[in-house]
C-alpha cells in the first residue's frame, strides 16, 4: 500500500525513481515549498495537519484517476507537521510515454489534491498571529484564471484536461 502523507522530509529523487521506466520518455514534477509570505504578510513557518485515513484514500483515488486517464505512472507525497521556510510541502512526479500526458497528469494530481483532500495548514506570521487555512482557501482560486500561464485562456486549460471528451 502506498503512503501519501509523510512526517519526514520529502525525497523527490525517490519519487522520480518510482515512476521512471524505459517506456516512459516524459517525466513532469511539481514541488511545492514553504514560502516566506502570504497575503502580504511575512510567514515564519507552517504546520500541516490532516485526517490521515481520508487523505490516504482520496490521494489513492486521485493517483488512480490520473494513471488510468493518461496512461501515466504517478507518485505523490505531502508533508504534515512543522515545516520551515523552503521546506518541501508537497511533491508530485508523473511519467508517461510522452511529455503532454506527463504534464497533464502531474497538473491534474496537484489541482485535485488542493481541491479534494482534507489537509490544513496553520500559518505562523512574523507579527505573532496564526491562521488556519483549509483546502477551500486554495480551491476557491480554481476557475479564476489564477495558475494559468500568463495570457492563457481557461478554455486552453480545459482542453488540456480533456474537458468534454469523456
Amino acid at each position: 500500500m502506498t503512503v501519501y502523507l509523510s512526517q519526514s522530509a520529502l525525497d523527490l529523487g525517490a519519487l522520480l525513481a518510482s515512476v521512471q521506466s524505459p517506456d516512459r520518455g516524459g517525466v513532469a514534477c511539481f514541488l511545492g515549498t514553504v514560502r516566506n509570505h502570504h497575503g502580504g504578510r511575512e510567514v515564519l513557518r507552517l504546520e500541516y495537519s490532516a485526517y490521515a485515513p481520508m487523505v490516504e484514500a482520496e490521494c489513492a483515488r486521485i493517483v488512480a484517476e490520473a494513471e488510468s486517464r493518461w496512461q501515466a505512472a504517478v507518485a505523490l507525497r505531502h508533508r504534515i507537521g512543522r515545516l520551515e521556510i523552503g521546506d518541501a510541502a508537497v511533491a508530485v512526479a508523473a511519467a508517461a510515454a510522452h511529455r503532454d500526458e506527463a504534464f497533464i497528469a502531474c497538473r491534474h494530481v496537484i489541482e485535485e489534491l488542493k481541491r479534494r483532500v482534507p489537509i490544513w495548514k496553520r500559518e505562523v506570521y512574523a507579527d505573532g498571529t496564526v491562521e488556519w487555512v483549509g483546502a477551500g482557501g486554495e480551491a476557491g482560486k480554481r476557475g479564476s484564471g489564477e495558475g494559468n500561464a500568463p495570457g492563457e485562456p481557461l478554455e486552453v486549460v480545459a482542453r488540456a484536461y480533456g474537458a468534454g471528451d469523456r
